[in-house]
């Protein structure tokens, strides 16, 4: 397996991760308007996690962006609180346990930055990746947390860390 690195988002990610977390959605036929897929900020994520308390990752192979994942101080959630947002990988990522590094460098920094919570929103359709993250111990709530504006979601999970 070629070496795969994981570093910060910089500016030059913006189309080719929109373009990635996009087609993601298409492949599992992921409802579109009301979630990432439809946001504005998919297109510039570089400034939008220039946001103080966020911070985002991708993951490289062979010079190709494979997948990221990042933690974002949504508005409206509980102080202490951060969201887990755009975890997402290319098809050729899958099965290397890249989701589990991603999560677990999320989780490491979210505890750096002093947050004592995660939460999540996903879909059914993302069934493997809300196994994952039950197993890392995230437990379902009935209702959603703040205010990600994504009101398409149908799967919402809270980890205390």
């Amino acid at each position: 397996m070629d070496e795969i690195l994981i570093r910060p988002i910089e500016e030059k990610d913006n189309k080719e991760l929109a373009a990635l977390i996009r087609a993601v959605f298409e492949e599992f036929g992921s409802e579109k308007v009301g979630t990432v897929y439809s946001d504005p900020e998919t297109d510039a994520l570089f400034q939008y996690f220039s946001e103080a308390r966020s911070e985002y990752w991708v993951a490289e192979e062979n010079g190709l962006l494979i997948g990221g994942c990042g933690i974002y101080p949504t508005k409206g959630l509980p102080e202490g609180c951060a969201e887990l947002v755009k975890l997402y990988l290319s098809p050729s990522a899958r099965g290397k346990k890249l989701g589990f590094r991603l999560f677990e460098k999320s989780i490491d920094r979210a505890l750096a930055l002093g947050y004592k919570q995660l939460y999540l929103e996903s879909f059914p359709e993302f069934s493997k990746a809300v196994s994952m993250y039950e197993s890392f111990g995230f437990k379902q709530l009935d209702h959603p947390l703040g205010d990600s504006g994504h009101y398409a979601c149908t799967i919402y999970m809270l980890k205390n860390l």
